[in-house]
Formats: structure tokens, C-alpha cells, sequence
């Protein structure tokens, strides 16, 4: 498979070139706002084609598939091209700042018969696909909780934007309460129904939050308390799932990379949970790749992304109106 890039974002230089490469694909060009920054991109990452206009990769009919990970407010314009130019499209998260504009998406997807998913990572990690594997084999028997815990410190090379600005699509919210909405969705199979929340500034940045807690109700009456951030340096991060019959304490897990601990505790005793180290970004390049062969499934459907979409934008509503809101996940 050739791949463009659009985005000559960090995720793509420490994670997904790499990722690409290591499953048999070929970078053909990449694209960015400025010439200069795709040109730049380009010769530090051996990649033959860069510039400034996405028709640079939509032309080309060697390539097969696109990765967007521009600012948020980009992926609906970029994907809709990228589509109707007959690629297949592997699409960061969040998919769009609504749930109308990610919809749009995945409808012109069907339509063009081409692959489209949401890049989850964390769904793609050894350590959560066990902890799914404990809950689904009945080893803590009846979910009664699950605890998220994402607060962590957003490095000054990856503030800029996140931080400042609400109209590309900032905020802790769009950035980890949406990862976090998936995690609840694949460990626990359902989707929240409704939510309560805060969010708060503490001046890292301007005009987006920094920091959010929520309460979700699932449709099984399980209980999901989140917690994300950009400001907590020494927080660790992690989840913990509580059944009737045992616990699930994992830390350090909410990560790029394949690292963390899982214990399961249960009337017999306290229990190392052993999981796969696989790099995360192959696995979910492996996945979408296969979905492109016809072989199966991406790791996160464009339908997991709007799910999470929807889940943090009602976050952010509850906190911003003080009430609780319905989860709206188009059917």
C-alpha cells in the first residue's frame, strides 16, 4: 500500500511512519499548510513528495490510502476529498467537531465503497484487548464500575493549538475524554447513555479546558467516572473495572506505547495479568489493512469514531450547562 500523509503532525513523525512502514507500506508524499513545513517533514522522514495542496495526493493514483492527522477542525474537508477521490481513509480522532460533520463522513464512505476508520490506539494495545478478554471471560463476573484515569502533563511540544485554540478544535476534551469514550465503549461493549461533568481552566492555556471529570450511565447500569487533563505532571494514569466478583486495577496503560501493569483481584487472590507488547500503531495499520484486503474489521469503524465523538461532546455540554445530558449516537 502508498500512503499520503496529510499532516505533518507529531503523531504521524514518532508513531505512524514507523507504524506504516514496519506493516509493508510506502510513504508517497505528505502535506501540510505551509510548503516550508512539508518540506521539512519530507527530508527528515524520506519522503519523496511534499506540498502544500492536498490535489498533490489526491491525484495520484498510486496511492491507495490517506492518514490525516491535521488540526481537528481540518479532518471533515480533508476526508470528504480524500473519499471522493477513491482513497481509503485512516482518520485521527476526534473525526470532526460534530456529530453531523463526522456522519457526513462515514455516509460518503459507504457510498464510495472505501475503508474508513477512526485511529484509536488505545483499543489497539495488548494490555486493554486483556482486560477486555478478563471482563468477557466472566472473571470479574457483573460490571458494576469502570474508572478512567487520564490526567497527565501535555509536553510544550505538543501545547500550541490544543491549548489555544477552540476553532481548530482544542481542549482536553476533544483530545482524551474522546479516547477515553472509546475505551469505555471496547472494554465494555455498550455506549454511555447519558453524562454529568466539569471542566475547568487552570491557565496553561487560553479559551479551551484544561481539565474535565465526568459521570457516565451505561445502558447496563454500570457506572464510568472519567478524569482528564493537561496540567497533572506526576498523576499516572490508568483504569480500574469493578464486577461482583473481582476488580481489574491497571496503571500506567492510557499510552502510546505498550507498557503498564494489570492485576486481577478476586476471592482466590491477587493475580499478574500477562498481555502482548506489540507496537499499538502497527496493530491498528495491520487492522485497517486487512479491512482494505476484505479480511476483517478495522481496529475503530468510522462508526466507533462518531460514537466517541458524541460522547465527548455531550461531556462538554454537561459541563458548560450544568446539566446532565442524553448521549445522541446516530444510529
Amino acid at each position: 500500500m502508498r500512503w499520503g500523509l496529510v499532516g505533518a503532525s507529531t503523531i504521524a513523525a514518532q508513531h505512524m511512519i514507523g507504524a506504516i512502514r514496519a506493516t509493508g507500506g510506502k510513504i508517497a508524499a505528505v502535506v501540510s499548510t505551509t510548503r516550508a513545513r512539508a518540506d521539512d517533514f519530507a527530508a527528515s522522514h524520506a519522503i519523496p513528495a511534499a506540498g502544500d495542496q492536498l490535489a498533490l495526493i489526491l491525484d495520484d493514483a498510486s496511492i491507495g490510502a490517506v492518514y490525516i492527522s491535521s488540526t481537528n477542525e481540518k479532518h471533515h474537508a480533508q476526508a470528504l476529498a480524500a473519499i471522493a477521490a477513491g482513497k481509503h481513509v485512516l482518520c485521527e480522532k476526534p473525526l470532526a467537531l460534530t456529530v453531523a460533520e463526522a456522519a457526513g463522513m462515514i455516509r460518503a464512505a459507504h457510498v464510495a465503497g472505501v475503508v474508513f476508520a477512526t485511529n484509536h490506539h488505545l483499543r489497539c494495545s495488548g494490555s486493554h484487548r486483556a482486560i477486555r478478554d478478563l471482563i468477557r471471560g466472566g472473571r470479574i463476573g457483573r460490571v458494576l464500575s469502570l474508572r478512567l484515569f487520564h490526567a497527565v502533563h501535555l509536553p510544550p511540544n505538543l501545547q500550541g493549538w490544543r491549548i489555544n485554540d477552540a476553532s481548530a478544535g482544542g481542549g482536553v476534551i476533544p483530545d482524551i475524554t474522546v479516547h477515553d469514550a472509546d475505551v469505555a465503549r471496547f472494554l465494555l461493549g455498550e455506549d454511555p447513555v447519558a453524562v454529568v461533568a466539569q471542566m475547568g481552566t487552570s491557565g496553561m492555556g487560553q479559551g479551551v479546558e484544561d481539565s474535565a471529570m465526568s459521570i457516565w450511565t451505561m445502558p447496563s447500569g454500570a457506572m464510568v467516572q472519567s478524569h482528564e487533563s493537561f496540567t497533572h505532571p506526576f498523576a499516572g494514569s490508568g483504569l480500574e473495572v469493578h464486577g461482583d466478583k473481582g476488580s481489574i486495577f491497571a496503571r500506567g496503560v492510557m499510552t502510546q506505547q505498550p507498557v503498564g501493569e494489570i492485576e486481577l483481584v478476586t476471592a482466590a487472590g491477587r493475580e499478574v495479568v500477562p498481555y502482548s507488547t506489540h507496537n499499538l500503531y502497527a496493530q491498528g495499520v495491520a487492522d485497517f489493512l486487512a479491512a482494505v484486503a476484505g479480511q476483517g474489521a478495522p481496529a475503530a469503524s468510522g462508526e466507533d469514531g462518531i460514537a466517541s465523538l458524541a460522547v465527548a461532546l455531550a461531556v462538554r455540554e454537561a459541563a458548560r450547562t450544568g446539566q446532565r445530558q442524553l448521549v445522541k449516537v446516530p444510529a
